[in-house]
């Protein structure tokens, strides 16, 4: 695996050393129920309180307000559900966008099932959805509002704070949700400037483990929980905690690059490469969170390009990894033509990714185009 070029890290990243590490401790050192009452137990408790200190540190909240769960997708459920049920007898319409996770859209769309009233907002050519849109869509019927920080698909920054404006605005009993999976670990995030009240995020995603996930509950914030039995995370996810993925997001986090200048030089170069060739099209916004850029290939499928990469060693992906190769919902919901999006590209940057990588990515793309038939 030494000569392969992974810029698939939106869908997962490589768990680093300090995880590891903090992992198999846990394993097989401080294997304690963290719910006994015995050292062993007091022991596993302390693992779970260094970790949501370090997760509180990282997002300039209470330790209090961290729930551990066991993945990013169930944080967004327990929110999205769990608002509903709390606020449904103040109102019944949801806000949210064409463009969520869909962890995010298949909930929303199970609450309009029951009879909720769910409004889409699309976004704009450069997938961003415009603050004017949000504005207009809340009212004083809305009890949630669900809008994701940064696109996974195009790196796109939404203004999730202009919901909070219009929502205090219009004087809505709306609580605010924000997917911030994507961009938690990779800029600067307070739920307190954002103006949320629930905030989604997940380990794997910054070089921890899979199957820990994070929900910030603003203090005073009450929700039903998905899960109930033994009262665990204050009574919002039952069940014993996962003390090693925990101490593993914990070292994560730890790891954590002080800045984060590196990508953005390894998306601009990027950028610079595809958009200076006939051949290419970027369908990222300048703007973008620089951990992911889109692309397309005019006239050359997305999953011929794909197998095409993998057996020259280089794996990206045609979008969010949860569409299973389905074309992406997302770019078309962007306007863009279905030939840009059945040709789209995800290449999504981690720290150990390096110039020599994106070389390789335009040079095989460039040979591929040369090589494969166009579906022209």
């Amino acid at each position: 695996m030494n000569n392969t070029v992974y810029l698939d890290n939106s869908s997962t990243t490589a768990v680093c050393e300090r995880s590891i590490e903090y992992i198999s401790h846990t394993l097989s050192e401080n294997y304690g129920n963290p719910s006994s009452l015995h050292i062993m137990g007091l022991n596993a408790e302390t693992e779970l309180i260094k970790a949501r200190s370090a997760v509180a540190g990282l997002l300039s909240c209470r330790e209090d307000e961290i729930i551990f769960t066991g993945s990013g997708t169930e944080a967004n459920n327990t929110a999205i559900f769990g608002a509903a049920k709390a606020r449904r007898k103040r109102g019944n319409k949801i806000v949210t966008t064409a463009i969520e996770h869909p962890s995010v859209l298949e909930a929303v769309k199970l609450l309009e099932d029951e009879g909720f009233d769910v409004i889409r907002l699309s976004p704009n050519q450069d997938g961003i959805i415009s603050e004017q849109d949000i504005f207009k869509a809340i009212d004083e019927k809305t009890i949630l509002v669900s809008i994701m920080l940064v696109n996974n698909e195009t790196g796109a920054i939404q203004p999730v704070s202009a919901a909070r404006t219009a929502i205090e605005r219009k004087q809505a009993p709306a609580l605010l949700h924000c997917d911030a999976v994507q961009g938690f670990g990779k800029m600067k995030i307070s739920p307190a400037s954002l103006g949320v009240d629930l905030l989604s995020a997940s380990a794997h995603k910054i070089h921890g483990p899979k199957g820990i996930g994070i929900l910030y509950k603003k203090k005073g914030i009450h929700l039903p929980p998905l899960l109930v039995g033994g009262g665990q995370e204050s009574g919002m996810r039952s069940g014993t905690e996962s003390v090693p993925l925990i101490a593993g997001l914990r070292g994560a986090i730890e790891s954590l690059p002080k800045t984060h200048e590196k990508i953005k030089e390894l998306r601009d170069y990027a950028a610079d490469l595809f958009g200076g060739q006939s051949f290419a099209a970027i369908n990222s916004p300048e703007g973008a969170l620089p951990y992911i850029i889109n692309i397309s290939i005019p006239g050359y499928r997305s999953e011929t390009l794909l197998h095409f990469l993998e057996a020259q060693g280089i794996y990206v992906s045609s979008g969010s990894a949860c569409a299973k190769g389905q074309g992406s919902y997302v770019l078309r919901a962007m306007g863009l033509s279905s030939e840009r999006v059945d040709s789209a590209l995800r290449i999504s940057f981690s720290r150990f990714n390096e110039k020599s990588d994106i070389e390789r990515l335009f040079d095989s793309l460039k040979k591929a185009k040369d090589t494969l038939r166009s579906s022209k």
